[in-house]
Parts: C-alpha cells; structure tokens; sequence
C-alpha cells in the first residue's frame, strides 16, 4: 500500500480511435508515456492532497487513463485522466502524451 492508501490504475486500451490521429498515437508498447502521464496527475500537490484525505477515510483512489478518448485543445493531442475515489470522479486532467503538458479539462 502506498501512502495514498490503496491505488488502481486503470487504463482504457482500446487503440483504434487513438490511431486516427498520428499526434495521438501511443507512443510505446512498455507503458512508459502513459505512467509518466498518470504520475504527473497523481503527484500534483492538490491531488496528492486530496487523496491523502480520502485514504483518511479508507477510499478507494484511481486513476483511470483513456487512451481510446482522447481531446485536442489548440489543434494538441492529450490524453484523459480521471481521479476518482469510490467510483466517483473528483476531478478530470488532460495529459500531452510527449512533454506532460497537464490541463484541467475544468479549466480549459
């Protein structure tokens, strides 16, 4: 367990509408790119914070990475992330695949 309390990772692998788009291709088959994007959600301070509070009352964190969705904002391909505690969504993030680029879909 790590300090978060118990963490999933869920990842939506259905490739074939991320292939519609070169810019949105995955860009590796060894997971590399998107831990790297789901841990650059996860280490946010205010997702770090939020999840120490729902480990307080032994919730269920996830993050949950659709690879099959993915946004374009300013013609920029990102990928979707969801934080979800319980099976309830906290917040949605947008993830660049390469460079890391984090965007609140709230905020765009």
């Amino acid at each position: 367990m790590t300090r978060h309390g118990t963490l999933a990772l869920l990842a939506a692998f259905a490739l074939p509408a991320a292939a519609n788009s070169a810019s949105c291709d995955v860009p590796d088959e060894d997971g590399v790119h998107w831990r790297r994007a789901v841990s650059r959600v996860k280490y946010l301070p205010e997702t770090e914070a939020w999840a120490e509070l729902m480990s307080r009352d032994r919730s269920i964190v996830q993050f949950v990475l659709s690879l099959d969705e993915p946004r374009y904002v300013d013609g920029r391909c990102y990928w979707p992330i969801e934080v979800r505690a319980d099976g309830k969504v906290w917040k949605r993030f947008l993830v660049a695949p390469i460079g890391g680029q984090v965007i609140r879909e709230d905020k765009r």
